[in-house]
């Protein structure tokens, strides 16, 4: 049976053996047959057409000729020595050079033979040259199996070192196809494959390794690469299913006194909505039996902590508590005052608990938690703490998850013997493809309007040499009464170097603005006197606050109404626009200046022309994703989420969605998969998820 073959281990295969076996699975890890067949090329040599010698141009481009040998040489230089080998046709001559192993090459060639020849052509006094070409008898490549396009796989140091070159790649792919007889069992069913035109199996598998012409390797591409991302979406559709089936929830099935009193009567202005529609979604998830696990993202300043805390108030009318876990303590204290502040007419017993919190507090606060007289904790990591232990949780709300990893939020569920209902939100925008693949098993929720009354932050690039009307600016704002941040990049790398570019700054404005206050932060204070720092600003006390990007994260100052960004092409995208986030939060036009040099690279004129185009969080992820891949930006400890064999979750975006879509739609038609028309992608998804070649995207 076909998968047995497959399974077949890779020092089996003709011309591996163990010693090739050993360097195969260390460096690309390909164990089995299948391993081999899944290891696919990531470019393609054209070899469809050939070259005359008086057709050659001098662009040294890679080119197939037919000809003989009909003189060989060596010739000493400074070095050792190289071979040289006159190679004609009837148009013309070009010399073919061996720099290395030319006893084995000269005892091998045969003279006034027909030969293919390929290679790359260089142009050097008066006469083209070959150096190191592939060489076949002409005999031996009309015998041979061979793509007219050239497939090119993946390498590394330590296997050019071991002799395994590409050459004996596609020999071994040769050896392996021809094994297997391409006799591969269908993964897709037969009403997919035609609604969606895709080629075989059998063909895409050989069309992948040995195309016969771009169309054909085209189509295969897409069929490989459909079936990669439909298989990642069935499971985490499958996953989101069974998790709603499997893991019941409390069904919050009363709206009480605390919302409709909140919505009624302490609203400090009308939602937007996106607001209303999410809090309706969070309201259905809920009160379904199920345990909601929902992710809302909504851009800094779109309102997301309203919906938090009607979220809470759904909770506390159904008898049980709430808590809010945010990244940092600044964080933290600033929901808290934030929510103690639209709380204020409600009955409502709110606590803090963070790691400075004092013992006596603490203690206060363990002993209220358990008997039930808390209604909403707020916290960081301290939440977590074993000794934390609630009367009833029922929603918890979590700030920034990618802050937080898997296990701490496993840890928040297991302080009930019924998991509570989990509320993720994130300010940091992820590109619908991104989401799709990371979150994919989450609920998702976005707010993508914001509260009326807020004006878009305007946003200008400016030279260094345009310093001076930069600083007339600032003086005029702060004359109407706002406030500045000027913000030096910190690179941990050139920690020194930045920390001298941060105070030399920082002189040259105090030397600027002589009659004004001037705050300063950055990650070599103690945390006390950052705090020190940070409070003279938010209560106006300074007028200007020079900082490193430690103020990136949820800093809230309506006054500010300046973002000055210092050398911004050494910032990321998404970094530059939390940034401008912590301005235009009053009711007054603010303003994002970002300085540069004049020299700048592609990349960096790009990120500054999208930052000065739009203000849509999302459209900016989906740019930054372009330029920075998925890997980067969810950073390391997720980057191996995305270790697909074929697809590109940013340059095959509508590959992907067409996966989701067909996904969805057959687990809704069929959700156990056991209809007779979907027997063979219940098989390839068993199999799948034994070898567990399917991430686990997420808990």
């Amino acid at each position: 049976m076909i998968q047995n073959l497959l399974q077949t281990p890779i020092e089996y295969l003709k011309g591996v053996g163990p010693n090739r076996a050993e360097v195969l699975k260390k460096e690309l890890n390909i164990q089995s047959y299948r391993d081999l067949i899944n290891f696919f090329p990531n470019r393609y040599i054209d070899k469809t057409g050939f070259y005359k010698v008086a057709q050659l141009q001098r662009n040294s481009s890679e080119v197939q000729i037919v000809g003989k040998i009909v003189h060989m040489k060596m010739v000493e230089q400074k070095r050792g020595k190289r071979l040289v080998a006159d190679f004609v046709d009837d148009t013309g001559k070009i010399e073919l050079i061996w720099f290395r192993g030319h006893k084995w090459i000269k005892e091998n060639l045969k003279l006034n033979t027909p030969y293919v020849i390929f290679g790359k052509t260089n142009w050097y006094n008066g006469t083209f040259s070959m150096p190191h070409p592939e060489m076949e008898l002409v005999a031996d490549y009309k015998r041979n199996l061979r793509p007219a396009m050239q497939p090119v796989y993946p390498s590394t140091e330590m296997l050019q070192k071991k002799g395994i070159t590409n050459r004996v790649i596609m020999k071994l792919m040769q050896a392996v196809l021809q094994q297997t007889g391409l006799k591969f069992s269908e993964s897709l069913s037969s009403s997919l494959g035609k609604e969606l035109k895709l080629i075989s199996k059998a063909e895409a598998l050989f069309n992948i390794h040995f195309p016969k012409n771009q169309e054909l390797l085209a189509k295969a591409q897409f069929r490989l690469k459909f079936e990669e991302l439909f298989f990642i979406q069935l499971q985490l559709l499958r996953k989101n299913m069974l998790h709603k089936q499997k893991i019941k929830g409390f069904n919050f099935d009363q709206i009480g006194d605390h919302f409709n009193h909140f919505y009624n009567d302490y609203l400090p202005f009308d939602l937007t909505n996106a607001q209303k529609r999410v809090i309706k979604e969070i309201r259905s998830d809920m009160g379904s039996g199920a345990q909601m696990n929902r992710l809302l993202q909504g851009d800094v300043g779109s309102g997301k902590t309203i919906v938090a805390l009607m979220s809470m108030l759904i909770a506390l009318d159904n008898k049980f508590q709430a808590c809010l876990m945010a990244p940092t303590e600044i964080l933290s204290i600033q929901h808290y005052n934030g929510l103690k502040e639209l709380c204020e007419k409600l009955d409502l017993n709110i606590y803090l608990l963070t790691g400075s919190t004092k013992t006596a507090m603490r203690r206060e606060i363990h002993e209220k938690l358990e008997n039930g007289e808390i209604d909403i904790l707020i916290g960081t990591h301290a939440l977590l703490e074993d000794k934390v232990k609630f009367h009833n949780l029922g929603l918890a709300v979590i700030d920034e998850q990618h802050r937080f990893g898997v296990a701490q939020r496993a840890k928040l569920w297991k302080k009930n013997h019924i998991p509570p209902h989990v509320l993720v939100m994130t300010a940091t925008p992820i590109p619908r493809t991104l989401a799709m693949s990371l979150y994919g098993d989450l609920d998702i929720s976005v707010i993508d309007e914001l509260p009326p009354g807020r004006k878009p932050v305007k946003t200008v690039h400016r030279y260094d040499s345009n310093r001076l009307k930069v600083f007339a600016f600032i003086r005029d704002e702060i004359k109407k009464g706002r406030q500045v941040y000027i913000v030096y990049p910190l690179i941990q790398e050139s920690e020194k170097m930045d920390y001298k570019d941060l105070m030399d700054g920082y002189e040259s404005i105090a030397r600027e603005f002589p009659d004004n206050q001037i705050s300063i932060v950055h990650g070599q204070m103690k945390p006390a006197d950052k705090d020190y720092e940070m409070d003279r600003f938010v209560r106006a006390e300074t007028e200007i606050m020079v900082a490193t990007t430690v103020i990136e994260v949820g800093v809230n100052v309506p006054n500010a109404s300046v973002m000055i960004i210092e050398s911004a092409e050494r910032f990321g995208l998404s970094q530059l626009h939390q940034l401008r986030g912590r301005v235009g939060r009053g009711a007054e036009q603010s303003f994002c200046i970002l300085m540069t040099g004049h020299k700048l690279s592609n990349d960096s004129k790009t990120r500054l022309e999208t930052m000065t185009g739009t203000n849509d969080g999302f459209e900016i992820a989906e740019v930054d994703l372009k330029l920075r891949g998925p890997g980067d930006l969810m950073g390391t400890q997720q980057s191996g989420v995305l270790n697909l064999k074929i697809a590109d979750i940013v340059k095959d975006n509508s590959i992907l969605q067409t996966a989701r879509f067909y996904a969805s739609k057959i687990l809704k038609e069929d959700p156990n998969l056991s209809k007779e028309e979907n027997l063979a992608i219940k098989n390839a998804y068993a199999r799948l998820v034994k070898n567990k070649t399917i991430w686990n995207y997420i808990s």
